[in-house]
């Protein structure tokens, strides 16, 4: 209703058009957007709508055909380094190289989190000026550093099934790590490894389902058995690559 009266006002001897803007449209229900295509419709001449989204799925096909669509890719970090450094010389933050490099690494380009991280940690731990390193900023954003995820993937790829599960499932306990967050490291692990395509696509894609079902609910607990497992597989790949993936070789098959 707001929106309406608001698009369906006009100023006597105005050439100007009025802009709405809203924001996280991707939020909306579908009969919200259904009544903001009826109002884009009547109000075309004088009014412009923008609507911000994180994924443009949630609209509706009629909403987006009425639009221009415009994509944010995430920021590369020498676009984000001079106003981190910036800021961190206004609040006089005291942080090292490496927290600084952490702290773009784990952004993922999102300049908010950037911020978001910085002063999160300086609450923690700048309070008696103590500088903080790559480590503290880790420990902020509850993620897994560099060092464990090297230990744990060094150990996916050489252990047995049940070391590797005892491990995984120790280090997902002992540091309070949520497996997704695993899942995601250890694929770009994956992705900086140089293995055969095939291997590669198949540990991706075993992966990404993962964290799918992850993403839907499923408990880490029976998940982590399915990262060893998927890192098994691959290794029997590698060791056998004419062999099919259950194991069984196609001319013993035939």
């Amino acid at each position: 209703d707001q929106i309406k009266e608001f698009a369906g006002t006009r100023k006597l001897f105005s050439t100007g058009v009025k802009l709405v803007v809203l924001d996280e449209a991707d939020n909306m229900t579908n009969d919200a957007q259904a009544a903001l295509r009826r109002i884009i419709e009547k109000y075309t001449e004088n009014t412009r709508f923008c609507m911000i989204c994180n994924y443009v799925n949630k609209i509706t096909p009629a909403l987006q055909s009425r639009c221009t669509k415009f994509r944010f890719a995430p920021l590369k970090p020498e676009q984000i380094i001079d106003r981190l450094n910036s800021i961190v010389t206004q609040e006089q933050v005291n942080i090292s190289p490496d927290g600084i490099e952490s702290l773009l690494e784990l952004s993922g380009g999102d300049m908010r989190r950037v911020l978001n991280l910085l002063q999160s940690a300086t609450m923690s731990y700048n309070r008696s000026n103590q500088q903080i390193t790559a480590n503290e900023v880790y420990l902020t954003a509850g993620a897994a550093t560099p060092q464990v995820i090297d230990k744990l993937y060094l150990g996916l790829m050489t252990n047995d099934f049940t070391t590797a599960h005892s491990m995984l499932l120790e280090g997902l306990t002992q540091y309070g790590y949520a497996l997704v967050d695993i899942v995601q490291s250890l694929s770009w692990k994956v992705l900086e490894t140089s293995f055969p395509d095939e291997a590669t696509s198949i540990l991706i894609s075993k992966l990404s389902d993962i964290e799918y079902r992850l993403s839907k609910g499923c408990r880490d607990s029976i998940q982590v058995g399915a990262v060893v497992g998927a890192f098994i597989i691959v290794r029997h790949k590698l060791i056998h690559p004419d062999e099919k993936e259950d194991g069984m070789n196609v001319e013993e098959v035939k």
